[in-house]
C-alpha cells in the first residue's frame, strides 16, 4: 500500500498487470507515486492475477471469464473507490466485464459494479482534478494513442491535457495519430508482417516530430514502438505518461528523458 501525500482524497486499487509488471515495473511505481501525490491511498494486491484481456483477444472466453471472476473478488476484498489501470488493453477489457459475465447469475451484477469503478490512469486524474505541483521539464514530447484507449475506451484528450500541464514541456502532434502501431493485443504475434509494417509507419511519423521522447499509455505499444524505432536506427525513449508525470514531481528543473 502507498500512503497519500497530505489529506486522503480516495482509496484506489491499482492493476499491476502481466506485461506491465514484468517488462515495465517502473511504470507501476510511477503510477503509484503520482496517485499518492494526488492524495490517493494506493492498494495493489499482491495476489491479483491476469485481467483476461489477452484471452479475450484470442477468443478464449471461458479462460477470460475465470480471470475476471478472480480479479473481481480480489478487488472487492479491498473496498476501493476506484480501480486505476495504466495499461489500455487491460482497461478496455475490464470495462467490458459486465458483458463478459452478463450470463453468469453469480457475477453479472458484481461485474457491472466492478467495471463502473474502472478508470484509465489519465482519465482518473482528469476526473478528480490534479492538485500536485508540476515542476519544469524542458523538451519536446509526442504522444501515441493506444488503440484500446482512444477507440476502446474513448479516452483521447486527457493524456495530452496532462502532458500539457507540465511547465516547459512542448507537445508535438504526429501524423496519422489514429493509426495503430501494430501491437493490437496479440496481432503482432499472429500477423507479424502487417504488424511490422504498421510499426515502421508509426515510427516514421513519431520521428518526424523531432520529439525528444515518445509517450503512450499501453505496455504493448511501448514494446512495439521501441522495436520499430530501433529498426529505424533511432533510440528515442518511449515512456508511459505516468513516468513523465512522475518526473515532473521532482523539485529540480530538468530535461525530459
Amino acid at each position: 500500500m502507498t500512503k497519500p501525500a497530505g489529506a486522503p482524497r480516495h482509496r484506489v486499487g491499482l492493476l499491476t498487470g502481466c506485461v506491465q509488471s514484468v517488462f515495465f515495473s517502473g511504470v507501476n511505481a510511477a503510477t503509484a507515486r503520482v496517485l499518492a501525490a494526488e492524495g490517493c491511498e494506493v492498494v495493489a494486491p499482491q495476489r491479483q492475477g491476469c485481467c483476461g484481456a489477452l484471452s479475450v483477444h484470442a477468443g478464449r472466453d471461458a479462460e477470460a471469464q475465470a480471470y475476471a471472476r478472480a480479479l473481481i473478488e480480489t478487488f472487492e476484498a479491498e473496498s476501493v473507490d476506484f480501480i486505476v489501470v495504466n495499461a489500455a488493453g487491460c482497461g478496455a477489457a475490464m470495462k467490458a466485464y459486465g458483458r463478459l459475465l452478463g450470463n453468469d447469475p453469480a457475477f453479472a451484477a458484481r461485474a457491472s459494479a466492478f467495471e463502473g469503478k474502472v478508470r484509465d490512469f489519465s482519465q482518473f486524474l482528469h476526473d478528480v482534478g490534479p492538485i500536485a505541483r508540476r515542476h519544469r521539464l524542458a523538451g519536446r514530447v509526442t504522444y501515441h494513442d493506444a488503440c484500446h484507449l482512444q477507440h476502446g475506451q474513448r479516452v483521447h484528450a486527457t493524456p495530452r491535457t496532462l502532458l500539457r500541464s507540465i511547465p516547459g514541456l512542448e507537445l508535438c502532434d504526429s501524423a496519422e495519430p489514429d493509426i495503430c502501431c501494430g501491437s493490437a493485443g496479440v496481432f503482432n504475434l499472429l500477423q507479424t508482417e502487417p504488424a511490422r509494417e504498421l510499426g515502421e509507419r508509426k515510427a516514421r511519423h513519431l520521428l518526424a516530430t523531432g520529439a525528444d521522447v515518445v509517450a503512450t499509455s499501453n505496455p504493448g505499444c511501448m514494446l512495439q514502438i521501441r522495436a520499430s524505432l530501433a529498426r529505424q536506427g533511432a533510440h528515442t525513449p518511449v515512456l508511459h505518461v505516468a513516468e513523465v508525470l512522475a518526473a515532473s514531481l521532482d523539485g529540480a528543473d530538468r530535461a525530459v528523458r
